[in-house]
């Protein structure tokens, strides 16, 4: 299985190069097909969830969007009032999301096209990652929990979870010429996570939408032993 490193680069490279145009307009109100319609309901489900976690009013908050793709989680938790470093290892798509952010909101956000789990980033109440560990194996998700859980209260991220349904995707996905393939998700159980990250980590729910399958976790580095 590809490291961390290895993985990184190559979502980099899918979605500054290849899918920039595809994930803008998922994004925004365009018209999109009837499956992609399901992943952007899904996905606004899934956003919803997350900042269920943290509390309406954020005003003295500093929160870490960690994958912010092109914006739309860091703008609901400016408008909620956080400081909101929002990171992406794509400055195409981190371009996007500065364009897309009001101009009453950019003085309470920080952008920066780089790795998520770079420690110059700071410290935080709380990170918020939303789709950008789903391309992981555990060991590297535990490592990025452990790294983000030093600097933060609590991280609430998604991982694709292990549904018969997405391992037969998982599965077809082998079969591409590796030179055609996006970034392939790879399906977790909480156990196995679990095991990799240690006890801080917990449920919080799933979303599924129609081709949008995705559990919703936190992790608190406090709950280690």
């Amino acid at each position: 299985m590809p490291n961390y490193a290895t993985t990184r680069d190559r979502v980099e490279t899918y979605f500054d190069r290849t899918a920039t145009k595809a994930w803008e307009r998922l994004t925004s109100d365009a018209p999109v097909s009837r499956i992609r319609q399901t992943v952007r309901e899904g996905r606004d489900k899934m956003r919803a969830l997350m900042l269920s976690r943290l509390p309406e009013d954020l005003r003295g908050a500093q929160v870490l969007d960690a994958g912010c793709g092109t914006g739309a989680m860091t703008e609901e938790l400016a408008k909620r009032g956080a400081t909101v470093v929002a990171a992406d290892i794509s400055p195409r798509l981190v371009a996007i999301a500065q364009d897309r952010l009001p101009v009453a909101l950019r003085p309470q956000v920080t952008f920066h096209a780089g790795d998520m789990t770079d420690a110059a980033l700071g410290v935080f109440d709380a990170v918020l990652a939303m789709d950008s560990l789903i391309y992981y194996g555990a060991d590297d998700i535990a490592r990025t929990l452990h790294a983000l859980g030093q600097r933060a209260d609590r991280v609430v991220f998604t991982v694709a979870p292990r549904t018969p349904l997405l391992m037969a995707m998982w599965h077809a996905g082998k079969l591409f010429p590796r030179s055609d393939r996006s970034p392939v998700m790879i399906p977790h159980g909480l156990r196995d996570l679990t095991l990799a990250a240690g006890p801080g980590l917990a449920r919080v729910g799933r979303v599924a939408r129609g081709f949008y399958i995705s559990d919703c976790l936190e992790y608190r580095a406090e709950a280690q032993p």
